[in-house]
């Protein structure tokens, strides 16, 4: 797989409106594949790499180089805050098998002095990055998920760093428990949050500590049924959403099995569970740029979302509709709520300062990428591969729902806006007219304008089934009726109850039901006793001859003995009545319910059902 980076910047505007979007032609393109590629946090550069390098840019206008990195095989990249450190992960390498001892893959590269501070082994990719404090003066370092290793780097751009010898560390109490993940909170008091999974009886925990004072944690919270936690702080620090979750349900209520949200605050040392109205799983939490307060999707769909005070009471809640991600706008002014994923891509604005009235909703299926440009008034949608590998590419709309810019990929992997700080753009008190949309949009608005007309003009009704779309006969014939039809018919063709059955061209066919041995067996005895009562008569014994007649009346009545319809009619009726079933399924289908296996498998059977029927000479 290889992959093209491209870089667009924007002529803005007085109003900070786009004008249009033009590729940087000076920006230096990779010309093999490229495995990852990330912008600083503050935006100031970008990094990606190649086989056998890593390459910086500058994020100005030209996009001119900043470094090349020389190391081959890295697979992940990483900034530190303000993008003075970039982290790498390369390929681990086993370099002497009877001792273990694997190569020192985890560097971190000072890109201010151009040089390597720091390295050493993580054979693992999944948390293997060092995280920093705010100020980038301290980085913390997981080692086998016992212990924590904090390094002072505010003299790494002379000497390197010696791994072996941290600044501080944290060690677990207990020396048979470990934890599974930690988060380093942002503001210039860093905290840490721990979390340890349960174990052996043991509920799990969360716990914050001030770094780096360890002897005391400042927040702590116990619960049960956690196999994981996802930790998100607020963006000051102060408080921390732990989502707790497991794989099974043991209430066997739910396939997903269990999640549940905790709030733990480090003013004032608060923890508690968040209560939630609905049952089920929670799709999404987010917190408010200004810190004040958090949203979450949760529930069975169609999902429920309610918006949250820093202390953890509910203080509005959206309609319930069939959503499962939330995104707070860059000056928390708007609010988007959409369904992405499996759902069909509507998405909902809100506006926060207007009592969480409806902006606009607008549809962007096949979503993977979701972001609010750094101003808060556009909103990237993106389709990637390889989630999905048709119809890559990218939209841009106005906050009012408009699409301003369309660009289509052959193959695109990711996209996002450049990070950029908040100082840079005005706060939005009244939300401008969107901009002329891009040439790009006309050809796509023009097809969706006419489908869009096609469907309403388009004459609605009951469901047809195929085999009776598309007839000569204005009249709508159902199956029923029609088998009430044939039915009907049957009655007098022939004399016996059978359908009189003729093809085109062909001689007529004699219909009469084959005699099986014992019917012909009973035949012979009925004569021979029907003999025997006609000599009686001449005889003189009239009750014979009564009985012998009330026995013939009863056998003439059908063409099988007894009264009961030919052995090809019974048949047709079975066949008639599976038509009627599929067809019923077929309806259920087309209003979207889902269907099992085994019905699914039924309507795949109609074809081979009226070959049968055609067979046995039905007709519609």
């Amino acid at each position: 797989m290889s992959a093209t980076t491209q870089f667009f910047c924007r002529q803005p505007k007085s109003i900070d409106l786009i004008q249009d979007y033009e590729e940087i032609t000076t920006f230096p393109k990779p010309t093999a594949e490229c495995r990852a590629a990330l912008y600083s946090s503050n935006g100031e550069y970008f990094a990606y790499t190649q086989p056998n390098e890593v390459v910086v840019v500058r994020t100005t206008k030209e996009a001119p180089l900043q470094t090349r990195i020389d190391l081959p095989e890295v697979f992940d990249i990483y900034f530190s805050p303000n993008g003075t450190y970039l982290c790498l992960w390369c390929k681990p390498i086993l370099q002497d098998k009877e001792s273990g001892v694997w190569n020192k893959n985890v560097k971190i590269f000072n890109i201010n002095s151009n040089s390597i501070i720091s390295e050493w082994s993580n054979k693992h990719q999944a948390g293997w990055k060092p995280q920093f404090t705010q100020d980038e003066k301290l980085f913390a370092k997981n080692v086998n998920n016992k212990e924590l290793h904090f390094f002072d780097v505010t003299n790494s751009s002379n000497e390197e760093i010696n791994i072996n010898q941290p600044t501080y560390k944290y060690k677990l109490s207990d020396p048979k428990a470990t934890f599974q993940s930690f988060q380093m909170s942002p503001g210039l008091n860093p905290s840490i949050a721990i979390f340890i999974p349960e174990k052996n009886g043991k509920p799990a925990s969360v716990v914050i500590y001030n770094v780096p004072n360890f002897n005391q944690p400042i927040c702590s919270k116990n619960f049960f049924k956690a196999e994981r936690c996802q930790l998100k702080w607020n963006s000051i620090g102060t408080a921390l959403l732990a989502l707790a979750s497991t794989d099974h349900d043991t209430t066997n209520k739910s396939y997903y099995g269990e999640t549940n949200l905790y709030l733990l605050g480090i003013a004032g040392s608060y923890d508690s569970r968040i209560d939630l109205k609905r049952t089920g799983p929670i799709h999404d939490i987010t917190w408010s740029p200004s810190a004040r307060e958090f949203a979450v999707v949760y529930g069975y769909m169609p999902a429920d979302t309610t918006f949250f005070d820093a202390r953890g009471n509910a203080i509005f809640s959206l309609p319930t509709a069939p959503r499962n991600t939330i995104l707070y706008s860059p000056h928390a002014r708007y609010v988007l709520v959409a369904g992405f994923g499996n759902l069909q891509g509507t998405v909902d604005v809100y506006d926060r300062q207007n009592k969480f009235s409806k902006v606009v909703t607008f549809e962007a299926a096949n979503t993977s990428v979701c972001e609010w440009s750094p101003c808060g008034r556009y909103i990237l949608t993106a389709t990637t591969s390889p989630r999905l590998r048709v119809d890559n590419g990218c939209k841009i709309w106005h906050a009012s729902g408009k699409l301003v810019y369309l660009k289509e990929y052959q193959e695109l992997y990711s996209i996002t806006w450049k990070p950029q700080s908040l100082d840079k753009f005005p706060p939005l008190r009244n939300l401008e007219d969107a901009p002329v949309a891009h040439e790009s949009t006309k050809e796509y608005l023009a097809k969706k304008q006419a489908n869009d007309l096609s469907a309403a003009q388009k004459p609605s009704g009951a469901y047809r089934p195929p085999h009776a779309r598309n007839s000569g006969s204005s009249a709508r014939t159902s199956l029923y009726q029609k088998e009430l039809q044939s039915s009907s018919s049957l009655s007098g063709s022939n004399g016996n109850g059978a359908r009189t059955r003729v093809v085109p061209g062909a001689a007529p066919v004699d219909n009469t039901p084959k005699e099986s041995k014992s019917a012909a067996k009973n035949r012979k005895k009925r004569e021979a006793k029907k003999q025997q009562q006609d000599e009686g008569q001449q005889t003189g014994s009239p009750s014979n001859s009564v009985e012998s007649v009330q026995k013939d009346n009863e056998t003439s009545e059908s063409g099988v003995i007894g009264g009961v319809s030919s052995l090809e009619e019974k048949k047709i009726r079975s066949l008639l009545k599976k038509l009627r079933a599929i067809e019923t399924l077929k309806m259920k289908q087309a209003n979207g319910e889902i269907l099992e296996d085994t019905q699914v498998s039924k309507i795949k059977k109609e074809d081979d059902i009226r070959k049968e029927l055609h067979s046995l000479g039905w007709s519609d």
